[in-house]
């Protein structure tokens, strides 16, 4: 009688060489990076800012657990899309907007497609997008810098539904003041962040810091905010040449949030291409758009709805881009 022996061959699915990373670590990894982003809008901005990034946060995570699908609140996938709605909006939005934004960013813009990796567009960008058509007023109504920590700005606190009364001192955007006024903004409050905007919209070499972080642990392609923010460099810069009215391009560079966008929303793993030449195409189509909005659209601003139109077309960028089958000059069946 022989005794059994182990086989020489196990055969199993794919993938036989797993990573070391997971999407949870992933994830809370940009969660961590996010941190320094979001003290410094409490920096410049106090209480308030915190209190809309909390807001919109617990909204998004409240709503992962009531509608999630193929994820779970451990995945930090929720945890992500409230910080980045909550930096996207003013210091003073009504924290009932904000809850409802953060609800909407993950019921339509994640939910609805089938959860964690089905998704189309980017969660937050669908949340702001939502409160931008919903809330025009209140979205675009940006409180000053400054001021004691603790004080409350616009209309944290107003009731759902009826019309908030501001008494708070509010200020044109960097991007506003040059489009509808025509005057500019000196360069080192650009890059500070001591400006008006959304509460992300500061301190662009804290946001930079966070990328670089990222990057290193190959948490984000570099190839994505590469190409975004060297097209809007040469676009803007060729533009400039031309009308020494318009932006130039270190004043493209650091106003508005094409610093939190390039480098957070549009590097999202889910709604991007797969394919390093995919990802130069998808880079170069956002610059392109964020510098034809700011400079000829009705908008000051442009990054959202630029990331988002790239963000529809990353199924045919990844299909145009496909790398051929090895031995072969075919590319992979579509």
């Amino acid at each position: 009688m022989t005794t059994a022996t182990a086989p020489k061959l196990i055969v199993s699915a794919s993938p036989h060489v797993k990573s070391v990373d997971s999407t949870p670590k992933i994830m809370w990894h940009v969660v961590l990076s996010l941190v320094p982003v979001v003290a410094a809008s409490a920096w410049f901005f106090g209480i308030s800012a915190l209190l809309v990034i909390v807001t919109a946060s617990v909204a998004a995570l409240i709503t992962e657990r009531a509608v999630g699908k193929g994820g779970t609140l451990a995945d930090g996938s929720a945890m992500i899309t409230g910080l980045l709605l909550g930096l996207t909006l003013p210091a003073g939005m009504p924290l009932w907007m904000v809850a409802l934004g953060g609800a909407f960013a993950i019921a339509f813009g994640k939910a609805v497609w089938g959860g964690l990796g089905q998704n189309v567009f980017n969660p937050a960008l669908v949340g702001r997008a939502f409160l931008q058509a919903a809330f025009p007023v209140a979205i675009t109504t940006w409180p000053t810098v400054g001021g004691s920590f603790m004080e409350l700005k616009g209309d944290l606190f107003a009731l759902p539904f009826l019309h908030p009364v501001t008494n708070a001192i509010t200020s044109a955007t960097p991007l506003g003041l040059l489009k509808f006024e025509g005057k500019g903004t000196d360069l080192l409050p650009l890059v500070i962040g001591n400006t008006g905007g959304s509460v992300g919209e500061t301190a662009a070499l804290v946001i930079l810091a966070g990328g670089v972080y990222l990057a290193l642990r190959r948490y984000l392609n570099w190839r994505i905010p590469a190409s975004i923010l060297l097209t809007v460099v040469v676009f803007s810069g060729i533009l400039h040449l031309v009308d020494a009215k318009k932006p130039d391009p270190l004043f493209m560079l650091f106003s508005g949030g094409l610093m939190l966008g390039a480098i957070y929303m549009a590097t999202d793993m889910v709604t991007s291409p797969v394919t390093n030449k995919g990802k130069w195409v998808f880079g170069f189509g956002i610059g392109l758009l964020v510098v034809l909005i700011r400079v000829w659209g009705g908008l000051p601003e442009g990054v959202m709805y630029a990331i988002l139109f790239m963000n529809a077309l990353t199924p045919f960028i990844n299909r145009a881009t496909q790398p051929a089958v090895f031995g072969s000059a075919t590319r992979l069946a579509k």
